[in-house]
């Protein structure tokens, strides 16, 4: 991909760490500037600007500080985000709620701010959903409705920016060994099962590292895919393409 989004300018929300640093870096070694935008301080001053996707005010400022110091916006990648587990029949409002805010709103208010800068770049957004957007776990009624919401988003800013050059498109990734997934499994009694498991589930026969998602954003902000957008491209090992069967089936 080396030369493909070079010179580009990126904003990479949720940038600090997991998918979203794993982005940034491949961004950043296919030849693009990238600004990482987050709450978290990932400990690159040069490249961090504090950014709170929920907050209309910080994204404004955000994205004015970017093109402020670098003259251009050229691509946005969506991927701040957050998930917990909760019963519907104890769902709170409030966590409902900064759900959707992060989630689902984040990625409307960082591509408002963005568009007249992406619109003089005729530049892409990439939005980072879920495979959770098309099926679900148990207790991620909040998440799985926020990446549904993003897929849905996605659709729509591609049909109404298209005639303006800009191409809107998402990843879906499946199980990705982030820190977070790699520290829960490690709480569990026996990890090496969860692991040889979680494997079994993919007709790769492996999980995905944070990298794969990566390789695909850069891609899809890049000029080699100057004809698709709408698009929702599942990063998952075909975890999505093989229905489950009882163990003694399988």
């Amino acid at each position: 991909m080396t030369g493909h989004v070079e010179n580009k300018v990126a904003l990479v929300t949720g940038g600090a760490q997991g998918i979203g640093r794993a982005i940034v870096e491949r961004l950043t070694a296919a030849g693009a500037t990238v600004v990482i935008g987050d709450v978290q301080d990932p400990g690159d001053a040069d490249r961090w600007i504090e950014l709170d996707v929920a907050a209309s005010e910080s994204v404004d400022a955000a994205v004015a500080a970017v093109v402020a110091n670098h003259g251009a916006l050229d691509i946005v990648v969506n991927n701040a985000g957050i998930m917990f587990e909760e019963d519907i029949d104890g769902h709170g409002q409030d966590s409902w709620q900064r759900m959707l805010d992060i989630n689902l709103t984040g990625p409307f208010l960082v591509s408002r701010a963005a568009t007249p800068f992406l619109k003089a770049s005729r530049g892409a957004i990439v939005n980072v959903g879920s495979i959770e957007g098309f099926s679900r776990n148990p207790g991620h009624v909040a998440y799985s409705a926020t990446k549904a919401g993003v897929h849905g988003l996605t659709g729509a800013l591609a049909v109404d920016l298209g005639p303006f050059g800009i191409r809107v498109n998402a990843v879906a990734p499946g199980w990705i060994d982030t820190e977070l997934n790699a520290t829960y499994v490690d709480d569990q009694p026996d990890p090496a099962e969860v692991r040889r498991q979680l494997a079994e589930l993919h007709p790769v026969g492996h999980i995905g590292a944070p990298t794969d998602v990566g390789d695909v954003v850069v891609w899809l902000a890049s000029s080699q895919a100057r004809f698709v957008t709408g698009q929702v491209i599942t990063v998952d090992g075909g975890r999505l393409s093989r229905p489950p069967l009882p163990g003694i089936l399988s």
